[in-house]
């Protein structure tokens, strides 16, 4: 698979790339991945995502941190937007030679930096740390690079020790199979709200149609279809959570063509049809309100 590479400028006048954007949904970066770091900050927007051996869905809110050389891309539903139909996040791009400088020049962040360089995993965080993270880079909009730079270096701090966190992806090894697998994950992010037919995916990733079914069931343990469907299934929830959609309109855009299939699928694999999923789910942001 052919990935498309992103390359922060490296400015001479500042020691991290600092990127808030409000951009329409589908116009962010595909599958790319960079020698820097990436800390991003999803304020606006859901979807799907790949990182690195990975994907899953995302929504709002969420606060990862990607080391080097991991592929990744977030794919967001266009359905999910501010007012103004734009998806809105903050992406801070660091180099591991700055980390190394700021260990030589600054004693104090010896022990946090080389804590933070021994992931090799994707990481959300969570809980109390998660909101300090939001916080904090959401007070960098307004601040001046000295004031950037003081926020950065509390950010280092914060993720560097951070336990309550969990892994969103792992690095892709140079194994044939597993890059063969990443390209067939890509086609199905890019692909699954329409129809696709085994010619058309064993095709695209130059296999012939038993070598393709064979190859995913030994490498995911179930059969495409079957992954393909589980997959739509989780996007739906997505857009049951995230949007005003009706289900007929999220049966439609999450890759289904029949509704009475589609809740009867929902229901076998979350024990409860579409309609009741989003009223629980409803009920329990109000219990939460209250």
């Amino acid at each position: 698979m052919k990935q498309n590479l992103k390359y922060y400028p490296k400015a001479r006048t500042h020691t991290f790339h600092f990127d808030h954007v409000h951009i329409k949904w589908n116009q962010q970066v595909p599958l790319h991945q960079q020698e820097t770091w990436e800390l991003s900050y999803i304020i606006t927007g859901s979807g799907v995502r790949i990182i690195g051996d990975i994907v899953e869905n995302f929504s709002k809110g969420e606060v990862i941190l990607i080391p080097p050389n991991i592929p990744h891309c977030w794919s967001f539903d266009e359905s999910v937007h501010d007012s103004k139909g734009n998806i809105e996040n903050i992406t801070i791009v660091f180099e591991n030679v700055f980390l190394e400088n700021c260990k030589n020049i600054f004693p104090e962040l010896m022990n946090s930096i080389s804590e933070l360089q021994s992931n090799e995993n994707a990481v959300s965080f969570k809980n109390e740390l998660l909101e300090r993270l939001q916080t904090l880079m959401t007070s960098m909009i307004d601040q001046n690079s000295i004031e950037r730079l003081s926020s950065f270096i509390q950010l280092l701090e914060l993720i560097s020790y951070c336990k309550e966190m969990q892994i969103v992806g792992r690095p892709v090894s140079e194994n044939k199979k597993e890059k063969k697998l990443q390209e067939i994950y890509l086609f199905i992010l890019n692909n699954f709200q329409r129809n696709i037919t085994l010619e058309e995916i064993s095709r695209s990733v130059g296999m012939q149609k038993s070598s393709f079914c064979v190859f995913f069931k030994k490498m995911t343990g179930k059969s495409f279809f079957t992954y393909l469907t589980e997959f739509r299934i989780e996007s739906s929830c997505q857009m049951l959570l995230k949007t005003k959609l009706s289900v007929a309109e999220i049966c439609i855009a999450s890759g289904f063509s029949d509704i009475p299939y589609y809740n009867r699928v929902f229901k076998k694999i979350k024990n409860i049809p579409p309609t009741q999923f989003r009223k629980n789910a409803e009920h329990t942001r109000t219990s939460e309100i209250q």
